[in-house]
């Protein structure tokens, strides 16, 4: 029973050491794989001994990483944390992004793990995300970070030239911002460059680096305004409403006319000029109908056409500024940048 438990906790012990979560899954050297197994079964004497024997070996850079690994593994098992740390830092140097999963790794190898972390100077975790941005203006991102207070230089290097993004102190966590210019003054053509990050501190050196493709274009242009948001044009010309006043003079007038005509009928003139004068009257009658009913003239909206002239002013200024911000986009130039798998060296 102590012996099937003893085993799990080996299988989980070697879960970082291969992407198959097994010391030997990816491994291209046999001596590397015996070593493995060797672990697996719990004989950590014979893996560390085949370890160290697959480390002098002509091995892939990520094999080596891993010989180291399980060296620091095998050593840690063993208790020898000062071995352990000495392995471990061998396998950050080659794989500086390499950490170990606290919930599925002994104690003793995390921390053992931790010492080397803290006690080599590496470059982590070099991050450059795609983007797009316009040279000058805007900035590509960097992020990385240092094991160690160090002296932080961190270069552009390319086809037409060359930049110093950054040189100062730094430790842990670091950011910095290209603003897509070389040392010249303009900004790159299209090809492969390299951001290079270099750490020194007293002896000890690192340096890693990240290529990029970087494509220059022409930056888009704003289009001409036909109208402002929000402000549309209103109508310079009104149609008043129907009035009736032309039919209550009618009525007035044919009032009039029959109240004349009545009061010649009672005189003593006569009524002679009756018929003519309500023939008047109703003909007055008739002109005020037709003009109440006939669809008014149109006249100038002042109101409006003044309205509308501050807005065509307002629209004339903005495309004026368009043209002008048009000209400077004509002089601009927009860099696409696409990272590739970063590399790193120990100097």
């Amino acid at each position: 029973m102590i012996r099937i438990a003893t085993l799990a906790l080996a299988v989980a012990l070697s879960i970082p050491l291969g992407a198959a979560g097994s010391p030997v899954a990816a491994q291209g050297s046999a001596t590397l794989r015996r070593a493995g197994q060797a672990y697996g079964n719990l004989s950590y004497s014979e893996a560390v001994t085949l370890a160290r024997q697959a480390s002098r070996e002509r091995l892939s850079s990520d094999d080596q990483a891993q010989a180291y690994e399980l060296l620091g593994f095998a050593y840690a098992s063993l208790d020898s944390t000062r071995l352990a740390t000495e392995a471990f830092k061998q396998t950050l140097l080659l794989n500086p992004d390499r950490a170990l999963d606290a919930a599925k790794v002994s104690p003793k190898i995390t921390s053992a793990f931790a010492l080397a972390l803290a006690q080599v100077l590496v470059l982590r975790d070099l991050r450059i995300d795609s983007t797009e941005f316009v040279a000058g203006t805007g900035t590509l991102p960097i992020r990385f970070s240092v094991t160690r207070t160090a002296k932080l230089r961190t270069r552009l290097i390319g086809p037409s030239g060359e930049v110093t993004i950054d040189s100062a102190l730094g430790e842990g966590a670091v950011r910095l911002a290209w603003n897509g210019l070389l040392s010249n003054g303009l900004p790159p053509v299209r090809g492969t460059y390299r951001v290079i990050v270099e750490a020194s501190a007293g002896r000890d050196s690192y340096a890693a680096s990240i290529p990029l493709l970087i494509v220059a274009g022409a930056v888009d242009t704003l289009p001409h305004l036909t109208s402002l948001p929000g402000y549309d044009l209103l109508p310079e010309t009104v149609v008043p409403p129907r009035s009736w006043k032309p039919v209550g003079l009618a009525l007035m007038a044919t009032s009039l006319a029959v109240g004349g005509s009545l009061a010649l009928e009672n005189s003593k003139l006569g009524g002679g000029g009756r018929r003519e004068i309500l023939t008047i009257g109703a003909g007055a009658a008739l002109v005020g109908l037709f003009a109440t009913l006939k669809k008014p003239a149109a006249v100038p909206a002042q109101a409006n056409i003044l309205y509308n002239s501050l807005v065509r002013e307002q629209l004339a200024r903005r495309n004026t500024e368009i043209a002008g911000q048009n000209a400077e986009r004509r002089r601009q130039v927009k860099l696409a940048v696409v990272p590739q798998p970063r590399s790193g060296r120990k100097s």
